[in-house]
């Protein structure tokens, strides 16, 4: 019979995220603003893990009134992305729970359906609006990049987004 450790013990507990890093709890604009729809639960990059790519999972919450969400502007990546959205009804794994709209390359789709969407590099991607809500949506991203970075694609008055920009996590959408 196999021996077991539990959690991130072991040799290999290392490479195990259960925690959401501790720089989404400081008080900055970005993390009290995403809080109105968002509750992070796990992210992962190369900062944190060496070797790792980036992932962000997020249960979104809360159908805000503003429209799109903010420092979900339109932007680029010079690497891949997945993003994915994800309902939350056992008996119907494919029902959203709500609509999502989301830019692809200025083309708006509106997802009613558990998707997952390939960004390629250099696709221009979002603005994200949540329009409606009516049970969480488990929200991820995957770049296939070490951390996330981006470009942006129109350009922003000075805001809390630049910030995002400089702490090097950006939104890890």
């Amino acid at each position: 019979m196999a021996d077991f450790v539990m959690n991130k013990e072991g040799e290999y507990g290392h490479l195990i995220m259960q925690d959401l890093p501790e720089f989404f709890n400081k008080p900055t604009e970005i993390n009290t603003v995403y809080k109105q729809w968002g509750d992070r639960c796990l992210f992962i990059d190369g900062n944190l893990v060496p070797g790792s790519f980036q992932m962000n999972i997020t249960w979104y919450v809360n159908a805000p009134d503003f429209r799109p969400l903010p420092f979900h502007d339109e932007h680029k990546h010079d690497f891949g992305e997945l993003v994915g959205f994800l309902g939350s009804d056992p008996n119907d794994k494919y029902n959203l729970g709500g609509v999502i709209e989301i830019g692809i390359n200025g083309e708006m789709h509106r997802l009613t359906r558990s998707s997952v969407i390939y960004m390629p590099p250099g696709l221009k991607h979002l603005p994200l609006t949540i329009l409606e809500l009516e049970r969480p949506i488990l929200h991820f991203s995957v770049v296939t990049n070490p951390t996330y970075t981006l470009t942006r694609t129109v350009p922003l008055e000075k805001s809390a987004s630049d910030d995002a920009d400089e702490e090097g996590y950006a939104l890890g959408r």
